[in-house]
């Protein structure tokens, strides 16, 4: 790769669209359910597994889930994409802030995943 192509990569990568929302983490096993908010949607689970593979995961509920159910019964879905590109960083995380407080009242049964 030479370097001006290396360069359009590099721009294309920081000019990329970053999606913002809520995602729930479901263990299918047992139907308990974790609500979370994420700054970047397509590496969140990324982020959760790696936790959870280590058995250092920060909810030690979710750490027992995946330790006695195993990784097949727990599974990540993005429950909502919250629009926050014309907002400032203060606002993007009120309002991400707002939306999982909307989701965990609309969620019987579900606790916040980092409570």
């Amino acid at each position: 790769m030479d370097k001006q192509s290396r360069r359009e990569a590099i721009a294309a990568y920081k000019e990329r669209k970053v999606r913002q929302g809520v995602y729930v983490v479901r263990c299918a096993a047992s139907g308990e359910a974790w609500l979370g908010l994420s700054r970047n949607l397509d590496a969140q689970w990324n982020s959760i597994s790696m936790g959870l593979r280590h058995g250092s995961y920060r909810n030690k509920a979710l750490q027992a889930a995946w330790a006695a159910h195993g990784a097949d019964a727990v599974a990540l879905e993005v429950i909502e994409v919250v629009d926050t590109e014309d907002l400032s960083p203060y606002m993007r995380e009120g309002r991400l802030k707002e939306r999982l407080a909307h989701w965990l009242a609309e969620t019987p049964g579900a606790r916040p995943i980092l409570a």
